[in-house]
C-alpha cells in the first residue's frame, strides 16, 4: 500500500511537471503575454481521474467565459481600475458559489487580473487570456488521457476476496464440530478487510476513469462488503458454540458446500432452497435436553438466520444484474 501511494505521488508529480512546462513552452512559442500562467492553469486542471478532469475542465471553461463577461461590464463601466476589479470579484465569487464553480474562482480571477497590467481590455488582450486558458486546460486533459479501467487488477482482487471468504466459511464448518480447533481468533478478517479496502478503492478509481457508466464492479464489492459484515456475525455465533449438538454436522456440511459453490456467477438460489429444508429439519428434531445443548442450538439457529441473510445478499445482487442486462 505504501509503495503504491509513493508510485502515485511520483506519477502525479511527473504529470504536473510535464503539463506545466509544456504549457509554458507552447504559450511562449506563440509569444503570449503571461505565458507562465498557462502552466499554472495546466497544473490546476489535473484531477485524480479522467472523468473528474473533464468535468473540472468544462466547469472552469464555463466559469472563464462568465468571468470575461462580468469583467468586461465592470471595466466598461468603471474603467480598468482596482475598484472595477473589486466589483468584479464580488459578483464573480457570488456566481461561482451559486453554481458551485469553486475551483474556478482563483484561477480565472488571476487571468482577469492581467487586464489591470495591460491597462486595457480589447480583442488582442482577451484573445491572449483565452489562448493561455485553452493551452493550460488542454495539457491538463492530455496528461490524464492514459487513465483507463484496470480490469485485470480488479478481477484479481475480487478473486482474492472470494478466496478469503471461502477459507473463512471452511474454518467455520470445521469449528462447529471441533471445539478444540486452534487459532480460531478472527485474525483472518484482518487480511480480508485489507483486500476489501483495496478492491473498493480500485473500483471507485475505475468508475471515475470511464465516461460510460459501469458500476458493476463497485456494486459487486459493496455486496461482498455486506456479506463480510454478516460473516463476522456468523463467526461470533460459531465461536460461542462449546458443546456441538447433533445438528451441528448438518450445518457444517452446508457451510462446506456454500464455500465450494462460492463464486461470482452463483445466484445462491439452490443453496437458499436447501437451507429452508435444513431449517424445517431442525424444527422436527427433538428438543434439547441440557442447558449447554439448548444454548448451542440457539446459537446454531441464529447462525442459520445469518447464513440466510448472507446468501440473500448475493441472490438479490444476481437478480438486479439480470434486470440491468435486460433493460
Amino acid at each position: 500500500m505504501i509503495e503504491k501511494r509513493y508510485s502515485l505521488m511520483i506519477l502525479n508529480s511527473l504529470k504536473m511537471i510535464f503539463a506545466g512546462i509544456s504549457s509554458i513552452c507552447i504559450a511562449s512559442l506563440f509569444n503570449l503575454d503571461f505565458a507562465v500562467s498557462a502552466g499554472i492553469v495546466a497544473m490546476l486542471s489535473i484531477m485524480p481521474s479522467k472523468k473528474e478532469t473533464f468535468q473540472t475542465a468544462f466547469s472552469r471553461f464555463a466559469g472563464f467565459l462568465t468571468a470575461l463577461f462580468i469583467s468586461f461590464l465592470c471595466f466598461k463601466i468603471f474603467g480598468i481600475t482596482l475598484t472595477a476589479y473589486f466589483i468584479y470579484l464580488a459578483v464573480y465569487i457570488f456566481i461561482c458559489q451559486y453554481f458551485k464553480w469553486f475551483s474556478s474562482i482563483v484561477m480565472n480571477s488571476v487571468l482577469i487580473s492581467h487586464f489591470l497590467t495591460f491597462g486595457k481590455m480589447d480583442l488582442s488582450t482577451v484573445l491572449n487570456e483565452i489562448f493561455i486558458f485553452l493551452i493550460g486546460i488542454t495539457f491538463g486533459i492530455l496528461v490524464n488521457l492514459h487513465l483507463h479501467k484496470k480490469q485485470f487488477q480488479i478481477d484479481r482482487l475480487k478473486n482474492q476476496l472470494d478466496d478469503e471468504i471461502k477459507k473463512i466459511l471452511n474454518r467455520m464448518a470445521q469449528r462447529i464440530t471441533d471445539e478444540q480447533m486452534e487459532n480460531y481468533d478472527g485474525s483472518c478478517f484482518e487480511n480480508l478487510n485489507e483486500i476489501l479496502f483495496e478492491a473498493k478503492t480500485l473500483a471507485l478509481e475505475n468508475s471515475k476513469n470511464q465516461f460510460k457508466t459501469d458500476s458493476f464492479d463497485l456494486n459487486y464489492i459493496n455486496m461482498r462488503q455486506n456479506q463480510i459484515q454478516i460473516l463476522y456475525e456468523m463467526y461470533k455465533r460459531v465461536k460461542n458454540i462449546h458443546t456441538p449438538p447433533f445438528t451441528a454436522q448438518i450445518i457444517s456440511d452446508f457451510l462446506k458446500k456454500t464455500a465450494c459453490e462460492y463464486h461470482t456467477e452463483n445466484d445462491c438460489t439452490s443453496l437458499l432452497h436447501e437451507l429452508d429444508i435444513i431449517k424445517q429439519l431442525m424444527k422436527e428434531k427433538p428438543l434439547p435436553q441440557t442447558r449447554d445443548e439448548f444454548e448451542s442450538r440457539a446459537e446454531l439457529y441464529t447462525l442459520l438466520q445469518l447464513i440466510t441473510e448472507f446468501l440473500n445478499f448475493k441472490n438479490t445482487f444476481a437478480k438486479n444484474k439480470i434486470i440491468l442486462k435486460r433493460s
